[in-house]
């Protein structure tokens, strides 16, 4: 379980394939704090760490992204080099900053638009939409939450299929945000309160 608030970028410095499997070994400054079998949100998306790669000049870990998470993320797109938002998992004796993250990426969106606000920055976002998906909670409302690459925002404007965030000048430094344009694909996982509502009224129909 995560919040949706970035601790950091890591740096992608290794990418192999093993059959359909991809593992990425990733660098960043907490890694001499990381487990074997801990759980670290990627874009959104939640790995497992498998190795680790501590030292003064090598502070590295490699987790493995599956094809079903490959098939529904942006991870496949990552080369080295790429900076990728981490969060480790959620204590539970903290406050929740962001909202419930589950680390289960729901798809892909793509941005369409970024308008400069004076100071902070619209972007705007297209995903696919799904009559039947969408009455189990896959779509996002007016100031309701939704998490892109591993961030918790909140939306504006929603449409059908689109759906505005704004971003302020510490997030769009601190995450990836600041390397998206018109046409990056991001990771999104809608709200699971909102899905479990709509389960819900389907079910007491």
């Amino acid at each position: 379980m995560f919040s949706g608030i970035v601790e950091e970028m890591a740096t992608v410095v290794a990418i192999r394939k093993e059959h359909e499997n991809i593992h990425f070994t990733l660098k960043c400054s907490f890694t001499n704090e990381l487990k074997i079998d801990q759980s670290i949100s990627h874009n959104g998306v939640c790995l497992t760490v498998v190795s680790i790669q501590d030292g003064i000049d090598n502070d590295c870990y490699t987790v493995t992204a599956m094809k079903e998470t490959l098939d529904r993320s942006n991870l496949g797109l990552l080369k080295p080099g790429d900076k990728v938002n981490v969060e480790r998992s959620m204590k539970m004796d903290g406050r929740l900053d962001g909202h419930i993250v589950q680390g289960h990426v729901d798809g892909t969106a793509t941005c369409t638009n970024i308008n400069d606000a004076d100071g902070s920055t619209y972007f705007t976002f297209e995903y696919k939409f799904d009559k039947e998906m969408a009455k189990r909670g896959y779509f996002t409302v007016d100031k309701g939450s939704v998490t892109v690459n591993g961030v918790s925002l909140t939306v504006c404007n929603p449409t059908e299929n689109t759906f505005t965030v704004a971003i302020i000048p510490y997030t769009y430094e601190h995450t990836n945000f600041c390397n998206i344009k018109i046409g990056s694909v991001v990771n999104i996982e809608f709200d699971i309160l909102g899905k479990y509502i709509a389960r819900l009224n389907y079910l007491t129909k």
